[in-house]
């Protein structure tokens, strides 16, 4: 984790020492040459770009090409991390329903006492704490720029969305001192928070509709179409085996072109043609190879 984090950090520190030597390259409102450059690359790298300080050389506007690419690169990164965090989440879930199904099958438990499991309550305490701290820097965003940038309510509240959301208009920013130093760290703060509401948010939703479909599957009566499905042998009885790679393709896990080059695989690896893997079928291919 640590040296993820300086991997990630790697493109704000280059910028901020690239653009310590250029600053005198751009042009705009300035305050203080170090807090400028380090306002200048939170601005560029979370693509929030409010105009107030712009490249003005030749240099300076090629290095800025390559942070905003960097920071974008960065976003996709962690877009990626949250797709893989919600696939793996739903994984789990699918996973622990069905273990807890059999355990309640053995036992006396109901559906509703199996299913208490996958509730979605943790995800919905993530919701309310993302929501409550975005809430607060959205306040903190209004009063501050209400009363350090002299901005009316709705000209900072206009500022606070536009900027969390990485809209930046422009026709209002940070131009004092102070209030660049409270951006670099309000900025960084609101775009990732609010990155993480709508991360938690999606969660939330496809938890629900997710478990609203491990329901179904769990307590959905057998048909006569589906033993007939589930046969693939089609000796009229079904193992196993068959139950669960049924259920397994009704969930969308697995589909029936997985299910052929297995087959094939089997196949090829059944040296004998007992319809058994044994270990006379590895020393059969191992001679033959």
């Amino acid at each position: 984790m640590e040296q993820n984090d300086k991997k990630s950090l790697l493109p704000l520190e280059s910028a901020l020492m690239s653009q310590e030597e250029i600053r005198h390259q751009i042009k705009g409102e300035k305050t203080n040459g170090v807090l400028d450059s380090i306002y200048f690359c939170i601005v560029t790298m979370t693509t929030v770009g409010y105009g107030d300080l712009v490249p003005h050389s030749t240099l300076a506007k090629l290095l800025a090409c390559v942070y905003v690419f960097s920071g974008m690169a960065l976003v996709g990164l962690i877009l990626g991390k949250a797709a893989d965090y919600l696939v793996e989440k739903q994984q789990l879930l699918l996973v622990k329903a069905m273990y807890n199904y059999e355990n309640a099958s053995a036992g006396s438990g109901s559906a509703a006492e199996v299913l208490k499991d996958v509730e979605t309550h943790k995800v919905k305490y993530k919701l309310v704490t993302a929501t409550f701290i975005l809430l607060v820097l959205i306040i903190a965003g209004i009063v501050f720029l209400s009363v350090v940038e002299d901005l009316k309510f709705v000209d900072a509240l206009y500022c606070v969305c536009s900027t969390i959301t990485t809209l930046g208009y422009g026709d209002m920013s940070f131009s004092t001192r102070g209030g660049r130093f409270f951006a670099v760290f309000w900025i960084l703060s609101g775009t990732i928070c609010l990155a993480q509401f709508f991360l938690y948010l999606t969660e939330l939703y496809t938890q629900s509709r997710q478990n609203s479909f491990v329901k179904w599957v769990l307590t959905r009566q057998l048909t006569f179409s589906d033993l007939e499905a589930a046969d693939l042998d089609h000796d009229k009885l079904v193992s196993v085996a068959e139950f669960v790679i049924y259920k397994l393709k009704e969930m969308g896990k697995i589909n029936e072109e997985d299910i052929s080059v297995l087959m094939e695989r089997f196949r090829t690896l059944d040296a004998d043609q007992s319809g058994n893997l044994t270990a006379a079928d590895i020393m059969l291919l191992q001679q033959s190879s």
